[in-house]
């Protein structure tokens, strides 16, 4: 096949790739572009692969002619088919699409552009960091036009653009290859390693053996709700699970306090760790030097934890979601936990007109936030008083449709566990002795394993909640 040595030029980029500015261009590497071209198309076994792997696409190319060829040539080294010039040109000429990446002259004319490849690393960064620039420029020039436009959603519109700046970075990074075979031979390890007995959580632990032992631990996109009525101990509940994973195992954690100040919170924290009774401080008290050193080495081991607190009241869960990414990108976070569902807000035009609505907007930001971090995100619920209303051995004992506006938070949750005090309940002073302690997390909801009882025992002066062997009937 005869082949013109004479390229015409490349599809021109389309309106939209302009900038407003018609001073300027919007800002690309056609020589790059060009170069890493002409690599593949000389080692194609090499270099198309290696783009492949850099995460590179057809959208990273300024010059639409361009991003159709390397899409072209990414779909013959994946079918296998060989890669040489004067097969390529026909191929893409039975397929309709030659002259859409200029014909047969620029198709020689990028082959020959590059006399090696020594620099197709480099070519290729450049490349991507110019489609960075533009994707910057298109976002806050929707931005901007969406905001003159004076959107009654504005944090709806804040929260829109915090996530697509957000997804420029995320798509600048490389992730590392898939390897299938990798992944099966990790998965029969774990498998034997549970089997052996030498692994007992996938995710991170709990700090109680029974839950881990149903969870395999608290996993990365997991949304873990614990719900009770008032006066229960879910924050000192929630606040146990956070002291074993960040204290204890170094997780970074941030902790969304809607009902208590940080300066509460961090109390509760500090003594519990000492194992202090709070009921203890009052004027004259002189605590033993024992006391003084188990204080002093709780409130080292709480400063140098990697933990935020954020007790903004009723904050809405767009500011929510936008401090955690944030936390995320800058310091890195490996769990949530929030005190609690029901106090947070939507400040989007329809959860105005139904609280149902906004629950369920609320429940859903908070899973959709599990994914997008890779985290696991613990979150307190408000029970109705469904368990109050019961009778007999029932009384007080919770179910899951006690959750109010409970239909998005069963759906969202990965994990539901009710928690249940029965002394609470207790009619006679007799009865309050006999159950004095006794708790139970009744994990009601399991998507990858086993529901039950967790039996517990709450130690009230301390606001701990520890293990309980389990009391056959």
């Amino acid at each position: 096949m005869a082949i013109d040595t004479q390229p015409p030029a490349l599809q021109s980029p389309p309106e939209s790739a302009e900038s407003d500015d018609t001073s300027r261009s919007m800002p690309s590497a056609q020589g790059p572009e060009k170069s890493i071209l002409s690599s593949m198309l000389k080692d194609p076994e090499q270099w198309i692969g290696r783009a492949q792997e850099e995460n590179l696409t057809k959208d990273h190319f300024y010059l639409p002619g361009h991003g159709l060829l390397y899409e072209f040539l990414t779909e013959l080294n994946t079918k296998g088919t060989e890669i040489e010039l004067v097969s390529l040109v026909q191929l893409l000429h039975d397929r309709g699409i030659l002259d859409h990446v200029g014909g047969p002259a620029a198709i020689t004319d990028i082959y020959t552009y590059a006399p090696n490849a020594a620099h197709f690393m480099t070519h290729l960064s450049l490349v991507k960091d110019k489609y960075v620039l533009r994707s910057i420029i298109r976002t806050c020039t929707e931005s901007i036009s969406e905001a003159y436009d004076n959107p009654e959603d504005t944090a709806v519109l804040l929260d829109r653009v915090e996530q697509e700046v957000l997804g420029i970075r995320q798509g600048r990074e490389t992730t590392k290859a898939f390897d299938l075979k990798h992944e099966v031979s990790e998965v029969i390890k774990q498998f034997q390693q549970l089997l052996a007995g030498e692994l007992e959580t996938q995710g991170v632990s709990t700090g109680y053996q029974k839950l881990d032992t149903m969870s395999k631990g608290l996993k990365p996109g997991e949304m873990f709700v614990v719900a009770a009525r008032p006066s229960m101990g879910k924050t000192s509940l929630m606040m146990n699970l956070v002291e074993h994973m960040c204290i204890d195992q170094g997780v970074p954690t941030m902790v969304f306090s809607c009902e208590m100040t940080s300066f509460q919170i961090v109390q509760r924290l500090l003594f519990s760790r000492a194992r202090f009774p709070m009921s203890k401080l009052s004027k004259g008290f002189t605590p033993t030097k024992d006391e003084i050193k188990k204080l002093t080495r709780a409130s080292k081991e709480i400063g140098s934890a990697n933990m935020w607190i954020d007790d903004t009241a009723g904050i809405p869960i767009d500011t929510l979601r936008a401090k955690a990414r944030r936390k995320k990108r800058e310091e890195g976070l490996g769990l949530i936990a929030i005190d609690y569902l029901q106090l947070l807000k939507s400040n989007s035009r329809q959860a105005s007109n139904s609280r149902e609505r906004e629950i369920g907007e609320i429940s859903a930001g908070i899973k959709a936030l599990a994914k997008e971090l890779e985290v696991p995100i613990i979150v307190l619920a408000q029970l109705n008083r469904g368990p109050e209303g019961r009778t007999g051995s029932s009384l007080g004992v919770p179910r899951m449709s006690d959750l109010r506006e409970s239909g998005t938070i069963e759906q969202d949750a990965d994990m539901i566990g009710l928690l249940y005090r029965s002394a609470y309940y207790a009619e006679t002073e007799e009865e309050k002795a006999e159950e004095a302690g006794k708790a139970e997390l009744v994990l009601a909801k399991n998507r990858n394993g086993e529901t039950g009882h967790i039996p517990l025992t709450f130690i009230a002066e301390l606001m701990r909640f520890e293990t309980r062997a389990h009391e056959e009937d």
